[in-house]
């Protein structure tokens, strides 16, 4: 039941195949987003009249990540979670964390805990700012470690939530100071966790916002597509802006969305987020809440 419940989620969220020709940017064309027709009573929205109204352009319907119990030609700019191209349907639920309690540390995928339960895998760069989004969203500054030293996670933490679902903070990859042979044994312990994790609702894949796109990030997405990882795109530090000749996050951002209009036939979750300011929290539980929701029915 787990296995058939992963698949079909993965199969509506993100399902990739191959580029039909050759391009020298890497490529990756996963299929169009389809959901099946729901029964589930619509939720009702407690908004002004014009806002009710309020259309939203071709142009970036185009780009909306639409869920289950809702048609692309009803939805209006109220139901788009600000900060995002993620659009609330039927299966948003309850998205406040009363309760989070940690589990255990794994060196090894397979000695992770075993359970039924849904799973949202958080991972990125070693100074993407991970640890400081665990603690935002739970609403405590000592459940993730932060440290000033990149790579300080080195090992799997499972974190219980409500009783019901969890938190799983992996590794960051890519700090500079590693040796190429131990970055690269970094990669296939975080990937044999996500090929072997039949309850995994989804991979945040947390993108810094307050640089250029790196390769490694890029690199990272088009693995997690091939291998028909479900993935949202949390762009992470935007309230920063850099000074001199650095590019703003809003620039950085649009560069981030570009690569993915060129690679994806349509495009995954994405959404901005800002642990110093609380940028994006309380959307990003509301859209967890949706995936957890729809996977576990």
């Amino acid at each position: 039941m787990l296995l058939r419940n992963r698949l079909l989620f993965t199969s509506i969220f993100l399902s990739p195949s191959p580029s039909p020709s050759p391009s020298p940017s890497p490529s990756l064309k996963p299929q169009p987003l389809t959901f099946p027709t729901s029964t589930t009573p619509k939720p009702t929205l407690h908004v002004s009249s014009a806002s009710k109204t309020t259309p939203i352009l071709e142009k970036d319907r185009s780009v909306l990540v639409v869920p289950p119990g809702i048609d692309l030609d009803e939805v209006t700019q109220d139901m788009v979670l600000p900060g995002s191209n993620i659009v609330i349907g039927p299966y948003a639920g309850d998205a406040k964390i009363k309760e989070v309690v940690f589990v255990k540390s794994s060196s090894r995928a397979k000695d992770c805990p075993q359970h039924d339960r849904p799973e949202f895998a958080i991972l990125g760069r070693s100074n993407v700012g991970k640890s400081s989004l665990i603690n935002a969203l739970v609403k405590k500054k000592d459940v993730a470690l932060t440290s000033k030293k990149p790579g300080k996670t080195k090992l799997i933490n499972h974190f219980l939530v409500n009783k019901s679902w969890y938190i799983v903070d992996l590794p960051g990859y890519g700090f500079a100071k590693a040796p190429e042979a131990a970055r690269m044994d970094w990669s296939a312990f975080t990937k044999g966790f996500f090929l072997n994790r039949d309850n995994l609702v989804a991979v945040l894949l947390l993108v810094d916002a307050s640089v250029p796109p790196q390769r490694i990030d890029l690199d990272c997405a088009i693995w997690l597509g091939r291998n028909n990882i479900p993935v949202t795109f949390v762009f992470t530090k935007c309230d920063k802006v850099k000074g001199g000749k650095g590019k703003r996050p809003d620039e950085n951002l649009r560069d981030f969305k570009q690569f993915i209009a060129e690679n994806y036939k349509q495009h995954p979750p994405w959404i901005m987020t800002s642990s110093v300011t609380g940028l994006g929290r309380d959307e990003l539980l509301l859209h967890m809440s949706q995936l957890r929701n729809y996977w576990d029915q």
